[in-house]
């Protein structure tokens, strides 16, 4: 194998906060509600792109608000325009 590394998805930091935003959860929310143990500082990273989440919590991110984890990764793709009113109705 070898040769280039894989390319990062350029929108991932972007749709993460996103998505925690929608749900209306601060950081420390988002590690609660995704059951993972993991530092705040964590959270933040992603969200400013300093870093990229694992694929199994790219998952749990995916699950919250019921989306494929294609939306995720895919920069072509944009995360449900019903996103915010299906995740106001999860929390209720």
């Amino acid at each position: 194998m070898g040769g280039k590394a894989r390319q990062k998805p350029a929108r991932l930091a972007e749709k993460l906060l996103q998505i925690r935003t929608s749900l209306g959860l601060s950081q420390n929310e988002m590690i609660k509600r995704l059951g993972v143990d993991l530092s705040q500082n964590r959270i933040s990273d992603y969200e400013l792109d300093r870093g990229e989440p694992p694929l199994p919590l790219l998952l749990l991110y995916a699950r919250a608000v019921n989306i494929s984890t294609d939306v995720l990764i895919d920069d072509e793709m944009d995360l449900p325009a019903k996103l915010l009113s299906r995740s106001k109705h999860a929390r209720r």
